[in-house]
């Protein structure tokens, strides 16, 4: 029976305390509800607010912009060039050139019963009396040309020179146990003595036989080349030919 009783209260106080905890949800749940309506009640004013405000601001603003919609667009600026004439200058006159006066010279008439004829001076020509003689007037001969300074090419009326004494060069040692052969072309000046000067070679040999066949050259003889019968510097090339037998 004890029993009994002891599980009977157990269940009572089971009971209470559900009852209370159920209270306090139920509780929880208004303050909830509560606060959710006045977040809601107060959304509802600031949005009214909102409104009411840009209303107001669209009152006030609205004429401004349908006054600007309604007035006309500037029209485009054009501008207009003005070109500038300018008067021509005056034309100038002619200075009139005095002409010589010419005077009539009255002929006499051999019949006073006509009138006499005026003759101008134009048609008075003098008559002028040539000697008869047998003399020919020739055009005189220009002065002689001017030699040229400085050596000039053969050709034309320049003459060539005339080789006179030519010894032909030695052969380097090198050069002969090598065999060489060849040609030396070299051009130099002959002066108005007949002198070789200015040696310069144009096509060597190596090993030495073109610095004989300069050497050589340097001591030829020559006539002087001429123009116009005159000795005269020329540039003139030689050639020195090296062949072992």
């Amino acid at each position: 029976m004890a029993q009994d009783k002891d599980a009977r209260k157990a269940a009572q106080a089971g009971k209470t305390t559900a009852a209370v905890e159920t209270a306090g949800t139920g509780s929880s749940l208004d303050v909830f509800a509560a606060e959710y309506e006045e977040d809601r009640r107060s959304m509802k004013i600031a949005l009214g607010v909102a409104v009411v405000f840009h209303l107001i601001l669209l009152a006030i603003h609205l004429p401004e912009m349908t006054s600007a919609d309604m007035e006309e667009p500037d029209k485009e600026k054009v501008y207009v060039v003005q070109q500038v004439r300018f008067k021509p200058p005056p034309p100038q006159k002619q200075q009139e050139i005095p002409q010589p006066k010419k005077k009539k010279v009255p002929i006499p008439d051999p019949t006073p019963d006509e009138p006499e004829p005026i003759r101008t001076p134009e048609e008075i020509r003098p008559e002028i009396d040539l000697p008869q003689t047998d003399v020919i007037f020739d055009i005189p001969e220009g002065p002689p040309p001017s030699e040229p300074e400085g050596p000039i090419h053969v050709g034309g009326d320049v003459q060539a020179p005339v080789r006179k004494y030519s010894p032909q060069p030695s052969y380097t040692e090198i050069a002969r146990k090598a065999r060489v052969q060849g040609v030396v072309i070299v051009q130099a000046i002959i002066d108005k003595q007949g002198n070789v000067t200015n040696v310069k070679v144009l096509k060597g040999l190596p090993m030495g036989l073109d610095t004989s066949a300069a050497d050589t050259i340097r001591s030829w003889k020559f006539e002087p080349a001429t123009l116009n019968g005159k000795p005269v510097d020329v540039y003139y090339n030689l050639t020195v030919n090296f062949t072992l037998q």
